[in-house]
């Protein structure tokens, strides 16, 4: 079984190219308040009706709660493992966590959809990787290069990523949208959303993002490993198209009823190959999946409007940009390292920023949005 381009290694690409050095000012940029710091890689929040911040540090499997005083109390720790994509409902706290994802070893994965009630009992609500196991739902998509590049320059390429494959197994849960008794993954291991019943704890598969196919310009470099290494890419396939994973980084219900999906590109995220991020919306009733936006650079947490704007962590753009409902059209809202993960809370957006691997740089912000 061919490894994947895990989430991880997407990321950690992105950091090979992409300087995170301060973000420049925009003319417009609100002043955002921090609300705590030293966070080590805060990738998901949740914002409760009381104003009440959940955070994820998520590489150093922590769940935490901010205090008005800017101090951090934890709610939940599973070390060695990643704890991501809180959610909160109705006095109920959402999460997934999640070991051995990109590992290229099935067997060695592990992950659940879990639940803490008021009281801080943990709840096991559904195993995603038993799901991923069984059902592997992006198996039959191919990926890579088609049949327009000859046998003879694919043994050219290197071997991870793969010229040719099909979707593993492999599971990384990392967001979650609770809607009634349903919860809805965005698996960034499958590629898939999946429907979870809060009450029977059964999975099935409501949507699986399409591939994104970015055609290769000449010196291209790719990485091929997560220690900096790179190596150009053969002359012959150069100007042909290779189908990248949509890798699904959020999951958020918009006005309209449907899901609002984020994607990275499931290769490099600098912008050698376009910002090649995306939005999907997804009917929650059919499956039935369509690009909404494009264009965006590392797009890995977005948060929707009452009006259906759209705010979206462009984590390696070092900005928080918003897209208008009608138009589509983008706009920074706001210059920020690093950011992660937004929310909305009436017309409070609350951001995760500062992203760096396994550095305590980590901040939860908040600002105005009128």
């Amino acid at each position: 079984m061919k490894k994947k381009y895990p989430l991880v290694a997407c990321l950690a690409a992105a950091a090979l190219f992409v300087p995170m050095g301060p973000a420049a000012a925009g003319s417009t940029s609100p002043d955002p308040t921090v609300l705590a710091d030293g966070l080590v890689t805060p990738l998901s929040l949740a914002v409760g009706r009381d104003g009440s911040v959940l955070v994820t540090q998520n590489f150093v499997g922590r769940l935490d709660r901010v205090e008005d005083t800017g101090q951090i109390a934890n709610v939940y720790t599973k070390a060695n493992w990643d704890v991501g994509g809180v959610e909160t409902r109705r006095g109920t706290t959402y999460f997934v966590e999640s070991v051995g994802a990109g590992g290229g070893n099935p067997d060695a994965l592990e992950g659940y959809l879990k639940s803490i009630d008021e009281w801080g009992t943990v709840n096991a609500i559904a195993d995603l990787a038993d799901y991923e196991r069984e059902h592997n739902p992006d198996g039959d998509e191919e990926y890579g290069f088609g049949s327009d590049v000859p046998a003879e320059c694919l043994q050219q390429w290197p071997v991870f990523p793969p010229a040719k494959y099909t979707g593993a197994v492999d599971s990384h849960p990392y967001a979650t949208a609770v809607k009634g008794s349903t919860a809805y993954v965005a698996d960034a291991g499958m590629n898939a959303v999946l429907e979870v019943d809060l009450d029977s704890g059964d999975v099935s598969t409501l949507a699986v993002l399409p591939p994104r196919p970015a055609a290769i310009p000449a010196g291209t470099r790719i990485p091929i490993d997560m220690a900096g290494g790179t190596v150009e890419v053969p002359a012959c396939v150069v100007g042909h198209e290779y189908a990248f994973e949509s890798v699904p980084t959020d999951v958020e219900f918009g006005p309209d009823g449907w899901l609002y999906v984020s994607s990275l590109p499931g290769g490099p995220e600098d912008r050698s190959l376009g910002e090649r991020g995306a939005i999907f919306k997804v009917n929650p009733w059919t499956g039935h999946t369509r690009l909404w936006a494009e264009d965006i650079l590392s797009p890995t947490g977005i948060a929707v409007s009452d009006h259906g704007d759209v705010y979206a962590a462009s984590m390696f753009g070092n900005e928080i940009v918003e897209i208008d409902a009608w138009t589509r059209e983008s706009s920074q809202f706001l210059a920020v390292d690093g950011p992660a993960a937004v929310e909305l809370s009436g017309d409070t957006l609350y951001a995760t920023a500062g992203f760096s691997f396994g550095q305590p740089t980590g901040t939860v912000i908040k600002a105005d949005i009128k």
